[in-house]
């Protein structure tokens, strides 16, 4: 029986690239040879269009096999796994609904835990090497849940005038995480949406360098048209397009996040 590795990919800025990361490092890991569970954290359901076309996705948020009701009753998360399109890789859709999920736990014991909980069975099975779970732009009790049910955090950053805008904010509540999961670790940030001409990768890079104990990823995710395109066609860009730089970059960025989470 193989031990599960949980991985969440969390930011409290939005448009850092998470869902895009955690679909296209999901799916590169499951090319790997991994077997991979995806969770969609965030009521955009940005993870779950990534496989599924609106219809289809819209069709699970209503018909309450979605993340939202399994949080909700405090259920057991095995049922709510849907097969993707790819070998290998699994998804748990979220919903709209996700919206109301704080007040949903606001009066729930031990509200902390919850999704640790629920996820308890599927990690005992030993069914999956990898749980990638893709979480909304907050900083509240559900992204807590989140990160206490994860083994690593990734902090995905774009490289812009305000990318690195409340990343104090992301450090001190992982701090906080830490009291309550001392075990959680961060595994590295990851600069995203890079433009090389530009002087903000650059400050962005300098500024990163800065900080003491905290590691940055070797690789980078450069813009690339490819990437909208593939979220267009609800597929991973390395479904999508194998050859593009975009499908190299998260394929090789997935073979760092293997290589530092095993070790």
């Amino acid at each position: 029986m193989s031990q599960t590795t949980t991985i969440c990919f969390a930011n409290n800025k939005g448009g850092s690239g998470k869902s895009t990361t955690c679909c296209n490092v999901g799916y590169s890991m499951a090319l790997q040879g991994k077997k991979v569970l995806l969770i969609d954290g965030d009521m955009q359901m940005n993870l779950t269009l990534s496989f599924f076309d609106d219809e289809t996705a819209l069709e699970l948020a209503k018909n309450g096999k979605n993340l939202y009701n399994a949080i909700k009753d405090e259920r057991d998360l095995t049922p709510f796994v849907l097969s993707t399109p790819y070998e290998g890789l699994d998804l748990i859709p979220s919903s709209t609904l996700m919206s109301g999920i704080e007040f949903e736990l606001f009066t729930k014991w031990q509200r902390e835990l919850i999704l640790r909980q629920g996820l308890k069975k599927i990690k005992q099975s030993g069914q999956y090497d990898y749980i990638l779970i893709d979480a909304p732009p907050t900083l509240g009790c559900w992204v807590m849940n989140i990160m206490c049910a994860s083994d690593y955090l990734i902090i995905p950053v774009e490289a812009s005038p305000w990318g690195l805008f409340g990343i104090a904010n992301m450090f001190e509540f992982y701090e906080q995480v830490q009291r309550l999961s001392p075990d959680l670790r961060l595994l590295g940030i990851l600069v995203t949406k890079v433009n090389e001409r530009k002087n903000y990768f650059k400050q962005t890079m300098e500024t990163l360098g800065t900080l003491d104990d905290v590691p940055v990823f070797p690789t980078y995710i450069r813009t690339d048209s490819t990437i909208e395109w593939s979220q267009d066609n609800s597929k991973p860009v390395m479904a999508y397009k194998k050859s593009s730089r975009a499908a190299q970059e998260y394929f090789q960025l997935a073979k760092e996040v293997i290589q530092h989470a095993d070790r």
